[in-house]
């Protein structure tokens, strides 16, 4: 994020200080961000008595964290509660509510005739439809869960200023964010070197097109400029994920991300001369953690660097430059995500397993991205509610401000 991201200068000119949630993407991993903000919502229940209002105006979501933001908006006007029907959605999803994979040579006789039977009929089916997987069931969940109308209510009666999710053109190349406002019309787009901010409806087809990852489900396409581009997952070429938070007038920013304090190792690649280095599974597993390996971590010690600086200044200076302060939040799981879906992968449907076979060694890496599955989805929320849990007065202390 570059210095002139700070600089004051908002799409949106709000009256009121704005606190912002920004949700990263990673697949099933985002479940993880459920469980950090229903024990945030649990530790402002126990400060208040009661539920209290939504605390967020502004949500901003990346791939999975852009449906996690989308369902969020939907019923803002529920304040508090909102977080635990969140975690209710989470609760009921399974694997064949968000993909399905159609092998049909992968009956019995090619089960026993080995991988490379069905190495092929993979191949023919990413071939066929762009994807190694189906997304469509995807649609249909969406559809049902999250209400367009909530959305537009809740922007209506001010509960939320802003949602935003972003994607990535594998047309143009541009990552573009589609905000939408109670007054989209009266919002200038922005448009910055690799970097596009525009204003209209979300829709479940932005949701897909943010939430494509890549090789996994197919892209999607969405019409910007008067013309059709394809669009995969909004983790890819995202330079800056607090940019539009900012462009937007946040003054409060909490992140929720699902990268992870190590990767899970394997054997061979730090062993003596002469063994095997890593697996196709391993690289496969080693490329996808580098889609969702976000500039996260720069982004926040930049504004928070920046912020620092403001606050040593004196006064009367500071009043003058074209600076503000932004108090920026950022949680991570503190566990290894690969190790935990290493434990859960058993649960994976049938047909999953064996695809995720061919690419033999792919251990949790992968397995982490797609296990929509209840073992997996609540041992993340788990991790989650007891990593906000040990930050309890920094949340509290992040609010109190406002």
């Amino acid at each position: 994020m570059s210095l002139n991201t700070i600089i004051n200068s908002s799409l949106v000119r709000p009256d009121k200080p704005l606190n912002a949630l920004v949700l990263m993407g990673g697949g099933a991993r985002t479940a993880y961000q459920v469980g950090v903000l229903q024990g945030l919502a649990n530790m402002m229940r126990l400060q208040t008595g009661a539920d209290s209002h939504f605390p967020f105006n502004i949500l901003i979501g990346t791939s999975a964290g852009a449906l996690n933001a989308a369902y969020l908006a939907s019923c803002a006007g529920q304040g508090l509660h909102a977080f635990n029907r969140l975690a209710q959605f989470w609760g009921s999803l399974r694997s064949s509510h968000v993909y399905r994979l159609q092998l049909s040579t992968l009956n019995s006789w090619a089960a026993r005739a080995g991988r490379l039977v069905a190495a092929l009929s993979l191949s023919r089916h990413a071939g066929a439809h762009g994807a190694l997987l189906d997304s469509m069931p995807l649609v249909d969940t969406l559809h049902r869960a999250i209400s367009l109308t909530g959305i537009e209510q809740a922007l209506t009666c001010g509960t939320l200023d802003a949602l935003a999710v972003t994607a990535s053109s594998y047309t143009s190349g541009v990552h573009w964010t589609f905000c939408h406002t109670a007054q989209d019309d009266r919002v200038k787009p922005s448009n910055r070197p690799g970097r596009r901010m525009i204003f209209q409806p979300i829709t479940i087809e932005h949701l897909m097109a943010s939430s494509a990852i890549p090789f996994i489900f197919p892209a999607n396409p969405l019409w910007v400029d008067g013309q059709r581009e394809f669009f995969g997952d909004g983790s890819m070429r995202q330079i800056s994920p607090l940019s539009p938070a900012l462009q937007l007038g946040a003054h409060r920013i909490l992140v929720v991300g699902v990268g992870q304090p190590q990767r899970s190792g394997f054997s061979g690649v730090a062993s003596p001369a002469g063994a095997r280095g890593p697996t196709l599974g391993h690289i496969a597993g080693h490329a996808m953690a580098s889609v969702f390996h976000d500039t996260l971590q720069a982004d926040v010690e930049q504004a928070q660097r920046v912020t620092q600086t403001l606050k040593q200044l004196p006064r009367e200076v500071a009043a003058v430059l074209p600076y503000r302060s932004v108090e920026v939040l950022a949680i991570q799981p503190s566990q290894s995500l690969d190790a935990l879906a290493q434990v859960h992968a058993g649960e994976l449907p049938l047909a999953t397993r064996r695809a995720l076979g061919v690419l033999k060694g792919s251990g949790g890496a992968l397995s982490s991205y797609l296990l929509f599955e209840p073992g997996f989805v609540q041992a993340l929320i788990a991790l989650g509610e007891r990593d906000a849990l040990a930050r309890k007065s920094e949340l509290l202390g992040f609010f109190a401000t406002a």
